[in-house]
């Protein structure tokens, strides 16, 4: 797919692709919606002392760095498990300048299908698979402990409808601690009414600031 550099309103970048008319960051502010939605809402929420991260979707590899910069601020250690089915080339995320961070390219240049220590706060796993193929057994296997946060964060349910499907969250869910958290960008009641139904306690937030006015996040029951 052609993917194109665009501005968002925060000043830092994001990649549009036009065969699908969909951004993989929000317009309004690519590094303020992550870290809203993901960092805030998501794993600053988790009690977890040990937070095994579930995110679903790499692609330009910002949530994971937003994780990387908070598990090194806050001392927590952190092991941050990506699935992504198509990988963008260093390349490409390089040109979008989302950071000077020495350890940026070293998220991208990680070998794939094996546990790297980024730092001794931050331990990377990089997935090359179609999550809307993989069972709970399976997500649990790729890990080999529960995760206490998801990040949700595949392309909008009308462009990528197979990753949004019930049996994806039920997978996910079956994969998750107690008490475990799930957010997304995503507040469309369809949605909402499907986490609930496979067991989430599902809470309406307020989106980024500039952003969507709402966003989920659901915590296992």
């Amino acid at each position: 797919m052609n993917r194109i550099i665009e501005k968002t309103e925060d000043g830092s970048a994001t990649l549009y692709v036009p065969e699908l008319n969909e951004h993989y960051h929000s317009v309004k502010g690519a590094r303020t919606e992550s870290q809203h939605i993901f960092i805030d809402m998501g794993l600053k929420a988790s009690t977890a002392g040990f937070p095994h991260v579930l995110e679903i979707g790499f692609g330009t590899g910002l949530n994971a760095l937003l994780t990387l910069e908070a598990a090194e601020e806050e001392r927590r250690h952190v092991h941050y498990t990506t699935i992504e089915l198509y990988p963008l080339a260093w390349e490409e995320v390089d040109a979008l300048q989302y950071s000077n961070h020495p350890l940026f390219e070293a998220l991208h240049q990680a070998p794939w299908e094996a546990d790297v220590e980024i730092t001794p706060h931050f331990t990377l796993r990089k997935v090359q698979t179609d999550v809307g193929t993989i069972g709970g057994d399976r997500l649990l296997s790729i890990n080999r402990s529960p995760f206490d946060v998801v990040y949700f964060d595949a392309f909008a349910p009308e462009k990528q409808p197979e990753l949004w499907k019930e049996e994806v969250f039920r997978s996910i869910y079956a994969a998750m601690s107690a008490e475990g958290i799930l957010t997304t960008y995503c507040a469309k009641g369809v949605v909402r009414r499907m986490l609930q139904a496979i067991g989430f306690r599902v809470e309406r937030l307020p989106g980024p600031p500039g952003g969507k006015r709402e966003i989920l996040r659901g915590r296992k029951e």
